[in-house]
């Protein structure tokens, strides 16, 4: 027979086939070990970057916010407690307008005028000035409540410092209203400095 002629081929054939079936399912398995680890870390760097984008997501929102508020804070400064030059007369007007919307007719105004002191270290309130605006006028008490109504709703930076509140003649309808208003102007620290030297 042709097997015992070539025994020894065949023999070194079945031990390389033995070989090759041990090398397949020795690596086959190890194959599938990697591929389960490469899987579970697939599913940790998703995660990981699942977290990173949300916390960059936040970030950029906090971010957003920040300046948001910083535009916020820049509009205030530049705009509601802007110079005195550029806001007393809009502030004045407004405060006609909004007596007059009132049926009120102020007389006379007086003003007055504080400057905020600060210490050395507090630069950011350096050159803030205080100007009070105040009136007296009689009407009724509905208009009173109109004006302060109208006051507390104006686009204007405008505080209404004290009220003061009495009857007027002999009629108990007709009020005679005293009032104080107060505003914030901010002074740049070089124009503060100038009007010192003057």
């Amino acid at each position: 027979m042709i097997w015992r002629e070539r025994k020894i081929p065949l023999m070194v054939m079945g031990v390389l086939l033995l070989g090759n079936v041990f090398f397949f399912f020795t690596y086959r398995v190890q194959y599938q070990s990697r591929l389960n680890d490469l899987d579970v870390r697939m599913e940790q760097a998703q995660k990981q970057l699942a977290d990173a984008q949300r916390a960059r997501m936040a970030a950029e929102q906090q971010l957003a916010a920040y300046a948001k508020v910083r535009h916020d804070l820049d509009a205030l400064y530049n705009e509601r407690w802007s110079t005195q030059a550029r806001r007393f007369t809009l502030l004045f007007q407004e405060v006609k307008k909004l007596a007059t919307a009132s049926h009120f007719d102020p007389r006379s105004y007086s003003f007055s005028r504080t400057e905020t002191q600060t210490s050395k270290n507090d630069v950011a309130n350096e050159g803030n000035t205080m100007v009070g605006l105040s009136f007296t006028v009689q009407g009724t008490y509905e208009q009173v409540r109109q004006l302060i109504n109208l006051l507390e709703l104006s686009n204007q930076f405008v505080i209404i410092d004290s009220i003061g509140l009495g009857a007027s003649g002999s009629d108990p309808k007709n009020l005679t209203l005293s009032i104080h208003l107060k505003t914030m102007f901010r002074e740049p620290p070089g124009a503060q400095r100038a009007n010192k030297q003057l």
